[in-house]
């Protein structure tokens, strides 16, 4: 008996090969390949996880940055109208009236001052007015109220603007109302004399 009892104490433990189930928690045995997969996918996961945050923020970052460059957009609408009744007050004057009338001409240079003043605070604030009269039609900036014919101009030039335009940085805060020139009438064939005509008494 203490022949085998010093047998086994002096005989190695068998360490666990890779082919040698591992015994989890609950006593049940899993192979390695089995635990592999199951890291496999947890990897796969944190990974994921990692790239959802990532996105999580660079979305974020992006909205907050889109708050704060847009965030007078509401604000820029109600006062644009502003800028549209100083720029009626101006047109609205005969030309070389304000010549004959010194008190109407000093009134006409303040509120073209005052004009001037509100489109560089807008502009300061990252909004510009879209005054297109001469460019092409842009559908994204422009709003066609309708169509005229006009061959001293490429066809889709704007050829009169009837409220200008705003855009905050790359946004449209209100289109361009606008006259388009379409191409003129072209006349039907039909309309032409034909070959023999002259000759027909």
């Amino acid at each position: 008996m203490a022949d085998e009892t010093k047998k086994s104490e002096q005989e190695p433990a068998m360490e666990p090969t890779p082919e040698t189930p591992a015994e989890e928690a609950g006593g049940e045995t899993v192979d390695v390949a089995t635990l592999e997969t199951r890291i496999a996918e947890l990897t796969d996961r944190l990974l994921r996880a990692h790239a959802e945050m990532d996105n999580l923020r660079k979305r974020t970052e992006r909205d907050k940055e889109d708050m704060a460059k847009y965030a007078i957009s509401k604000f820029a609408r109600e006062v644009l109208s502003v800028g549209d009744n100083l720029q009626r007050a101006v047109a609205a004057v005969p030309a070389g009236a304000a010549d004959e009338d010194p008190a109407l001409k000093a009134l006409i240079e303040g509120v073209s001052l005052t004009e001037r003043d509100f489109l560089n605070v807008l502009e300061r604030n990252g909004i510009k007015r879209i005054d297109p009269s001469g460019e092409p039609f842009n559908p994204h900036q422009h709003q066609a109220m309708t169509e005229v014919e006009n061959a001293d101009v490429a066809p889709g030039t704007v050829v009169q603007v009837f409220q200008p335009g705003y855009i905050l940085e790359d946004r449209v805060l209100r289109p361009a109302m606008v006259v388009v020139a379409k191409g003129s009438a072209k006349p039907d064939k039909g309309d032409k004399p034909s070959a023999g005509a002259a000759d027909t008494p």
